[in-house]
């Protein structure tokens, strides 16, 4: 089972998805305080399971539904993914990962994670 760790930053308060083998699958905004964080970490909670995948590497890609995962490429050519609630607002984004399947993976894992996992804050 994965977990969530909330750790304080210079400027507020974030969180990151870790899997079973302590890697970072998805990462949080800065928060402005602890309970606000665990709001977020609630909405991807609530929102991962359930998100479309909507792949806009593709040209012309069918856009989805908001919740949803949207895959893009970064400015070094990286895909990455970024989770976003039903009103739109991005509430995790993930690393680049060098391949598509390897950032399909991360969401797969995201959304198998998100459910149940333990919040932990770290100090």
């Amino acid at each position: 089972m994965g977990k969530f760790v909330m750790k304080a930053t210079k400027t507020g308060i974030k969180f990151d998805l870790k899997a079973t083998n302590g890697e970072v699958i998805a990462t949080s905004e800065v928060y402005s305080g602890e309970r606000s964080c665990r709001k977020g970490i609630a909405s991807v909670q609530k929102n991962a399971p359930i998100a479309n995948v909507e792949d806009q590497t593709q040209e012309g890609f069918e856009k989805q539904k908001h919740p949803k995962f949207e895959i893009y490429k970064d400015k070094a050519g990286e895909f990455r993914f970024r989770l976003k609630a039903t009103n739109g607002q991005i509430i995790a984004v993930s690393e680049g990962y060098k391949s598509m399947r390897s950032c399909t993976n991360g969401i797969e894992s995201v959304k198998k994670n998100a459910v149940d996992s333990p919040i932990v804050i770290e100090e």
